[in-house]
């Protein structure tokens, strides 16, 4: 048996752990089976905007005469597209997989790894022995895979996830998505913007509903310029039909349709983005002893360690904030515990997401439903792009940004819909995560003249306590 000094799960953001570990002298394991990086590096958020990228360009040529541009789509090199993407972030992991192997004091097991006993692992890999490796401290972080919903004739049809979704040959003429998430909404996105007739099933009257109100009717109002959308139903059942194609059925969600009615749609291809799970199941972590929840996600403290001492978890298999940028701000939350004497929290208060779609939208903090339904008392302003001078030139006239605030300034929740929403995010969760966290701190400092960072300066100086505003109006009105 192979004895470690650290083991970590997982060859995405967990293997951070590891080679941290191995520039401070101790010896560390990792038990990957699939490509390293984890699945954003070939399944996930880089294949996926690259794509997402490709689409923006087409839109950008499509809506170009309004711009006073002459320009012609003559086609889309939709394989030659997706296999570049696909060498490329392939290549990617090949070169973290070289770099793992590199390091002398980091072991590279590849195959499953499940627990034999609360400190030692069983790595069954695909063209040798089993082999039992051991462990006083273990990092869970095997992240995720698409979950797949209980429809009836699911089973017995084949269909895409978005594991598969994103490196294929040809691009479907029809296709039929169930889920109204994020996922969802980026992908149709993706094949609608690419001339795929694309229809969405999705349980919530709008897509994205975890956001902020504002957002999700932004997001669905985008989407329906590229997609059939059929919010508030869901997907009963599915069957192949004549022609290879697939049947869904799609009836009222809670009863609660848009006149009752089931739909039939059909389609050649059946792509189910409904949502993502741990993969906790094959760890037999009740072995160890280690507590999950009733969906499988590892249950830590605030400092990621599990149920059992010297044991921690990261990541998707946690499942608090279900992204790459989250999964390696927790490892270096997990090196420090692991490493250092003093203790570290993760602190979740200052984590952005980004939606890439048409629009993209970027959101920190709280919504506004969920600050009443937490009873907290706030202040809100929305301020469209037009309220910065590029903002007009862009015409970016569904842009806005939307800021919640205490009455005593601190920012509560920022939400920005619009051309690099991903970007100018950034200033606000620098504010929230510098200690101070107050409209001012945005307001204040002095920003960039023509740039769209003025758009989040006029929604903060909107809050702000400054009696004399320096923000000009160049719409010439007030955006109330």
């Amino acid at each position: 048996m192979d004895e470690f000094d650290i083991v970590v799960i997982g060859g995405g953001s967990g293997s951070q752990v590891a080679t941290a570990a191995a520039d401070e002298g101790l010896e560390a394991a990792v038990i990957e089976p699939g490509p390293l990086g984890g699945a954003c590096i070939t399944r996930g958020c880089v294949p996926s905007k690259a794509l997402i990228h490709r689409a923006d360009v087409v839109d950008e040529i499509r809506r170009a005469e309004g711009f006073g541009v002459q320009a012609d789509l003559e086609g889309v090199s939709y394989a030659e597209i997706t296999s570049s993407i696909r060498e490329t972030v392939y290549e990617k992991a090949d070169r973290q997989e070289e770099s793992l192997e590199d390091d002398e004091r980091v072991t590279l097991y590849r195959g499953e790894g499940r627990f034999v006993d609360e400190r030692t692992l069983e790595v069954d890999p695909a063209d040798d022995e089993t082999r039992q490796i051991r462990s006083e401290t273990i990092v869970i972080a095997v992240g995720g895979r698409p979950t797949t919903p209980p429809v009836d004739g699911l089973e017995d049809v084949d269909f895409l996830t978005s594991d598969d979704a994103l490196f294929l040959d040809e691009r479907p003429d029809e296709l039929v998505i169930v889920g109204g998430g994020y996922i969802a909404a980026e992908l149709g996105y993706f094949f609608g913007a690419l001339g795929a007739d694309v229809s969405i099933v999705g349980r919530s009257d709008r897509l994205v509903p975890r956001e902020d109100d504002d957002v999700s009717a932004a997001v669905t109002g985008g989407l329906e310029r590229h997609c059939e959308l059929y919010t508030g139903y869901e997907a009963a059942a599915v069957e192949e039909v004549e022609g290879d194609r697939i049947a869904v059925t799609a009836e009222p969600a809670d009863g609660d349709g848009a006149d009752g009615d089931a739909v039939e749609l059909a389609a050649d291809d059946l792509l189910v983005a409904a949502g993502r799970r741990p993969n906790t199941d094959a760890l037999e972590v009740e072995t160890a002893g280690i507590e999950t929840d009733e969906k499988g996600y590892v249950e830590t403290d605030d400092c990621l360690e599990t149920s059992v001492d010297d044991i921690w978890a990261l990541g998707d298999v946690v499942g608090d904030e279900p992204y790459k940028h989250a999964a390696d701000y927790e490892a270096r939350i997990v090196t420090t515990n692991v490493l250092e004497t003093v203790k570290r929290a993760v602190d979740y208060e200052a984590m952005p997401h980004a939606i890439f779609t048409a629009p993209q939208v970027a959101s920190v903090g709280r919504t506004e439903a969920e600050l009443e339904d937490a009873g907290r008392e706030y202040e809100s302003t929305r301020v469209s792009y037009d309220a910065a001078p590029l903002g007009l030139i862009l015409e970016a006239d569904e842009g806005f940004v939307k800021v919640l605030a205490a009455p005593d300034g601190e920012i509560l929740g920022c939400h920005v819909v619009g051309p690099q929403a991903s970007v100018l995010i950034q200033e606000v969760v620098v504010a929230m995560d510098s200690g101070g966290g107050t409209v001012d701190d945005v307001a204040n400092p002095v920003h960039v003249h023509p740039a769209l960072s003025e758009v989040v300066y006029a929604a903060f100086d909107d809050l702000s306590s400054n009696p004399y505003s320096t923000a000009p109006d160049w719409r010439g009105v007030n955006d109330d």
